[in-house]
């Protein structure tokens, strides 16, 4: 019998592999944020109207979001090396039809297959990864290296955004990703080797997944046209309808599939109900946030895109920090007040943003609740992550951690599209009455900015509430989120 550990009989490749798979995801995740800075170059070149700029932004999370449990469980069925390949091959053609994209309908189809591509490529690759590094200490390790890329990808959008686009064009941010693409597509076969389920797993429900996505698009699709029509409008409520009983048809579909993505009794756990669900107040306000102050600081303060990308370095500076303080305090006091604190903390950070106005310095302004809201989010993602795993067992932790992430992108997509629209319709409301476009614009940003208060106020008090006292070991989401991939989800 071999006494060697696992780090001695595991594949000497690994670590060459991690590096390659790390930039991909740098790359996927980078282009969640790297458009926000670009949006008003591309609104003026492509001949974007306001309302239809949020779907440069949600076209993809929604995709992603949607799909991500699907990709999943197909990289589990068909083989995860085979699936990453695909997932990368169709996020480097959808980034080339971005960069070349003619018009808004060209850009909106291609950043949703680049969406498709990420929900593929990404949980291929955390398979991979996991399966690779069979030694658990060497594992946790890789997989931290692995988040810790990822985050930065988060974080550094805004600022490559600003660079590319001042000093090349906004094009080069999607054109960029061809080539560190191809690169994957050529190094990768060379380092990893196939896996996938024992034969005879259950296959996955495509159809529920399907008109899932679909109800959400359609969702938001009708919560943005309400920008430009009343609400009881045929062009606001058929789709919003639609996309409901579309919504409706997945949950009914689910619960009767042999091979549900998510088994309605993995919501049988208070806390991670909690979690998940408060997680659409958070991250509705997150993704608002940029959007709308990246579109302040350039069409209202008139700063250049190099500029706005630069004024984000202190939000990424002070995510790190909060991160850093949330995993040495959890272990302590509980999940629970750490994860209500970032609540109540990012509900101030947007509260000191809504101050901005016309003529309002960075200083002043827009430093102070940047620098709350990031150090509060950062406070509140190892706690999300930790709530969302609370009392899963190693078969279920996949699919804990991808509910969790689908639910992060899709409640973003849902809430930009709402706040957006409810900052758009204010403004036009208030051009009608007299006032300056200008000041309505401020102004519609406020009142967006004050409702993302309110909402993570709302998720505070629910997790104050309704969560269980849950004291964690500082852990890294990211390391559990695959810890069983060779084996079918529960």
């Amino acid at each position: 019998m071999s006494l060697e550990s696992p780090a001695a009989t595991a594949d000497p490749r690994r670590w060459k592999a991690l590096a390659v798979l790390g930039l991909i995801q740098f790359m996927l995740i980078l282009d969640v944020t790297v458009v926000n800075v670009a949006l008003p170059d591309i609104k003026t070149d492509l001949g974007f109207s306001q309302p239809g700029l949020s779907w440069v932004v949600n076209g993809y999370v929604l995709m992603a979001g949607g799909l991500l449990l699907l990709g999943g469980r197909l990289a589990d069925v068909f083989g995860r090396k085979r699936l990453f390949l695909i997932g990368v091959a169709v996020f480097a053609i959808a980034s080339m039809t971005c960069g070349f994209a003619q018009n808004p309908e060209m850009l909106v189809v291609s950043r949703f297959v680049q969406g498709v591509g990420e929900a593929l490529a990404a949980p291929a690759s955390l398979g991979l990864i996991a399966l690779m590094f069979t030694d658990p200490l060497e594992r946790m390790k890789a997989l931290g290296i692995w988040g810790g890329i990822a985050g930065l990808g988060g974080t550094s959008g805004t600022v490559i955004s600003g660079f590319l686009t001042d000093l090349a064009s906004w094009r080069w941010i999607f054109l960029i990703n061809v080539p560190v693409a191809v690169a994957a597509l050529v190094i990768v076969p060379g380092l990893v080797s196939e896996s996938r389920m024992k034969q005879g797993s259950q296959r996955p429900d495509y159809l529920g997944a399907f008109v899932g996505t679909a109800g959400l698009i359609a969702v938001v699709d009708g919560l943005i046209a309400a920008a430009d029509h009343p609400w009881g409008s045929a062009n606001v409520l058929l789709p919003l309808l639609g996309g409901l009983a579309l919504i409706s048809l997945m949950l009914v579909i689910e619960s009767r599939s042999e091979a549900p993505l998510i088994p309605l009794s993995f919501f049988k756990n208070r806390t991670r109900v909690v979690s998940n669900f408060t997680t659409l107040f958070f991250s509705s306000s997150f993704f608002t946030y940029f959007f709308l102050l990246t579109l302040y600081q350039q069409q209202v303060l008139d700063w250049s895109p190099l500029k706005s990308g630069l004024s984000y370095l202190p939000f990424g500076l002070s995510i790190g920090a909060g991160i850093g303080i949330a995993t040495a305090l959890m272990p302590r006091l509980g999940v629970k007040p750490v994860l209500a604190t970032g609540f109540f903390g990012v509900a101030l950070g947007l509260f000191l943003t809504s101050t901005i106005g016309v003529d309002t310095g960075y200083a002043s302004h827009v430093l102070p609740g940047m620098i709350v809201l990031g150090f509060s989010s950062g406070i509140s993602f190892p706690a999300f992550g930790n709530a969302s795993l609370h009392e899963v067992t190693g078969q279920d932790s996949s699919l804990a951690s991808g509910v969790q992430n689908a639910m992060q992108q899709i409640g973003g997509a849902l809430g930009l599209a709402t706040l957006a629209t409810l900052a758009i319709r204010h403004a036009e409301g208030l051009i009608e009455d007299g006032i300056s476009p200008l000041v309505a614009t401020v102004e519609g940003s406020q009142l967006a900015f004050r409702v993302g208060v309110a909402m993570c106020i709302i998720g505070g008090i629910l997790v104050l509430a309704l969560l269980e006292h849950v004291i964690a070991e500082p852990r890294n989401p990211l390391a559990e989120e695959l810890a069983a991939s060779g084996e079918a989800p529960a």
